[in-house]
């Protein structure tokens, strides 16, 4: 058999299929509220997670559907062919990298997003209060009005973030932290990745335009933080206020114990040390490095240097405990807006 004639699917054949498929919802379902969850199936450890979202939500007399992620953005799509066909409510299990994926997929739209953690650092959801118990997580969805906050989605070249973006020492940490070693260790296995990154790290020279002041600095990572999505005491205490879409900016110019310390802290959502690290702020951040640098955002792996990075206008409505109840941001007034996909 001639291999060349080989038929594949493509990617727009297949979601052709899955909007034929979720087409049904429509017709079935109008009259009905409706909750899809999207779930990443390679992430999280071996427990029964479809009878507790099923037991949780039909308790509540919750419809619902279930979408699987196969590879990166597949949230992003899947989240916007759902609310194009009616959802109510998305949900989505899955790390920091499918949330992101998902919540981008979600801003502007209105629709509401409930986080059910499944990751590693889950550093998203740790931030907003939402339970790591499946069960718990699943109720704050079935509330009749659940209290939401905003959450601003940040872009990065071509790809999008909620919280954070690193470069260099601090993306190459991200990425010795390998799927099995996550799902076997924990948080562990950003302690290892960090330990294999601190064997003679690059000095690299990072070139940075923030808002067109241009600053020429060396250095082993730099981390870029969208504080509008953090709780770290330190940022919160900083003004401007409201932020507005400002992004901060640090750099470790070397790779000493205490430096290290404080960079593996935001890896896993522990806050940053200001007195240690050369911080800026601006909105629109270009940087370009004299030898190419690993990028990471959010727990994902986007490439190399160089990058542009910036916050949208746009935001995403998530699903929070009242407990962790916040004052909403004033309406920020930015220039600024997601390309279109």
């Amino acid at each position: 058999m001639n291999r060349s004639l080989k038929i594949r699917p493509s990617m727009n054949l297949v979601k052709r299929i899955s909007a034929n498929w979720l087409g049904a919802w429509r017709r079935r379902r109008a009259h009905q509220r409706l909750t899809v969850v999207i779930m990443n199936p390679a992430v999280g450890q071996d427990r029964p997670i479809l009878k507790t979202i099923n037991n949780t939500f039909m308790s509540a007399g919750i419809d619902w559907d279930i979408l699987l992620t196969k590879q990166a953005r597949d949230g992003l799509w899947l989240a916007q062919k759902s609310v194009s066909l009616g959802a109510q409510a998305i949900a989505v299990y899955g790390g920091d990298g499918t949330v992101t994926d998902v919540a981008s997929g979600l801003a502007g739209t209105g629709v509401p997003l409930g986080i059910l953690p499944g990751g590693t650092t889950n550093m998203i959801s740790t931030t907003l209060g939402i339970p790591r118990d499946l069960a718990q997580a699943c109720s704050l969805i079935c509330q009749p009005e659940p209290l939401t906050r905003r959450l601003y989605i940040g872009q990065v070249n071509r790809h999008h973030f909620v919280q954070m973006v690193g470069i260099g020492l601090e993306a190459r940490m991200v990425e010795g932290a390998v799927r099995e070693a996550k799902d076997r260790l924990g948080l562990l296995a950003y302690g290892l990745a960090a330990l294999m990154a601190l064997n003679n790290p690059p000095v690299t020279r990072y070139h940075m335009e923030l808002d067109g002041e241009v600053i020429d600095i060396e250095g082993v990572t730099c981390v870029i933080l969208n504080g509008d999505n953090l709780n770290f005491p330190t940022l919160a205490a900083m003004p401007p206020h409201p932020r507005q879409g400002l992004l901060d900016i640090f750099l470790v110019r070397k790779a000493d114990l205490r430096s290290i310390i404080s960079v593996a802290a935001t890896v896993v959502g522990a806050g940053i040390n200001l007195e240690i690290l050369p911080h800026w702020q601006a909105h629109r951040v270009n940087i370009v490095t004299d030898t190419p640098q690993p990028v990471q955002a959010d727990g994902e792996m986007l490439g190399r240097t160089p990058v542009f990075i910036k916050v949208a206008s746009r935001y995403t409505s998530v699903i929070i405990p009242r407990a962790s109840s916040q004052p909403e941001p004033e309406e920020p007034t930015l220039p600024i807006d997601l390309p279109a996909e």
